[in-house]
């Protein structure tokens, strides 16, 4: 039988991890207060978690005082909240949020983590890469080994999700967008029932892109598809692409970053887009349109870029560690 989490023994084969971990907030906060953010905290238990189409979030529920009850959801994501003070005139920002989301579990997942999130008014998608470098290389080592995979962090990959695909899966990912068949057939995959373009996209994508990437250097991989990028700004250059990129990492999926949507009649009709696939999948979300959120836009948000990355993910990567679970001072239970 195994030990709790705070059993001594338990405790003392994570302590090397967490004492990592530590060292790893300290420079992650001593990195953006030399770059001139300002560090924010924002609600956990809020009207509206997200409209991210597949995650799952924890429902909970406020007594005020004269006894009216309001259902409230842990956030998945401290974007929107971070996105309303940029549109108030907060500057560049970021924070160390506690995020939930229900039904996950594995060596890389856990149902409540870290998130860092940052955003900065005016930056490109080139800017943001180039700072998300910068924070690597201030917080790790130039080599590092993670569940038997090293990478040299002085170098980077860039690479768009178009040229992932013709190099790893051996398909025009743009050129058969919609067309699941012949996406099928380029790659030369088996077309499963019922499985549509985008199924098949993140199968190929899971399956063939993800495994071959991120694993000698650090690989963002930009320019993703614009139907899987809801809160992005699409590519003037190519508008069937939008300005987001994923950051890869030791095999893994450390980061996802959007150049952001500020247009709010564009970001009202993605979200209604991505309510009706939710409904469809998974039935009535419970919870209502996030209209403080899209005011906020119609305020006037200035251009920016922002980044989500897991932190935790982060601290396995700084610590050599092979679960999530060692880089947690107290896993979830």
């Amino acid at each position: 039988m195994s030990q709790p989490p705070w059993h001594p023994e338990s405790l003392a084969a994570r302590l090397p991890f967490l004492r990592r971990r530590a060292r790893l907030t300290a420079g992650t906060r001593a990195f953006f207060a030399a770059r001139g953010y300002t560090e924010v905290e924002t609600p956990y238990a809020v009207p509206a978690p997200g409209e991210e189409v597949h995650l799952a979030a924890f429902r909970t529920e406020r007594v005020t005082p004269t006894g009216e009850r309001r259902p409230l959801w842990l956030h998945t994501s401290p974007e929107f909240a971070m996105k309303r003070l940029l549109a108030g005139g907060a500057g560049p920002i970021f924070q160390l949020a506690r995020v939930w989301r229900n039904g996950e579990g594995s060596a890389l997942h856990a149902p409540e983590f870290t998130m860092l999130e940052w955003y900065r008014p005016g930056a490109s998608m080139a800017d943001l890469i180039a700072e998300t470098h910068a924070l690597l290389r201030a917080v790790l080592p130039p080599r590092v080994t993670c569940r038997g995979i090293a990478a040299d962090i002085d170098t980077i990959e860039i690479l768009t999700v178009a040229e992932a695909f013709d190099r790893h899966a051996g398909a025009d990912l743009l050129g058969t967008a919609g067309d699941a068949p012949a996406l099928a057939a380029q790659a030369g995959a088996r077309l499963r029932d019922g499985e549509g373009w985008e199924d098949l996209f993140f199968r190929l994508l899971l399956e063939r892109v993800e495994p071959a990437i991120g694993r000698e250097r650090p690989t963002f991989l930009t320019h993703w598809p614009a139907a899987q990028a809801a809160l992005a700004r699409r590519d003037p250059a190519d508008p069937r692409v939008a300005e987001r990129f994923e950051l890869f990492l030791c095999g893994m999926e450390l980061a996802n970053a959007f150049v952001e949507l500020t247009d709010p009649a564009e970001q009202r009709a993605r979200f209604l887009e991505d309510r009706a696939r939710r409904r469809t999948l998974y039935g009535d979300e419970g919870w209502p349109l996030d209209e403080d959120f899209l005011a906020a836009l119609e305020h006037g948000m200035p251009a920016s870029a922002g980044i989500a990355l897991g932190f935790d993910r982060l601290a396995m990567i700084a610590g050599g560690a092979d679960r999530i679970d060692q880089v947690l001072w107290l896993p979830s239970p």
